[in-house]
């Protein structure tokens, strides 16, 4: 994830939790909305970083496609 995104998602959490107009139940289901979000980010950015290691010509596909 790049510094740009994790910096909005934790200006996102924070006025979150900080809403009066959401429920407690609402904030948590947010933020495990948000938490499962990042996980798949890291995930998938492990992924392409895997795939990028199994051959340069892999590497140069996924940078084709401005993946990495």
């Amino acid at each position: 994830m790049s510094e740009s995104n994790l910096k909005h998602l934790e200006r996102i959490k924070e006025n979150i939790n900080k809403s009066n107009a959401l429920s407690e139940e609402e904030k948590s289901n947010s933020m495990k909305h948000i938490e499962e979000w990042y996980a798949e980010d890291q995930a998938w950015g492990t992924f392409i970083n895997e795939l990028a290691k199994i051959s340069p010509k892999v590497e140069a596909i996924l940078a084709e496609l401005g993946l990495i």
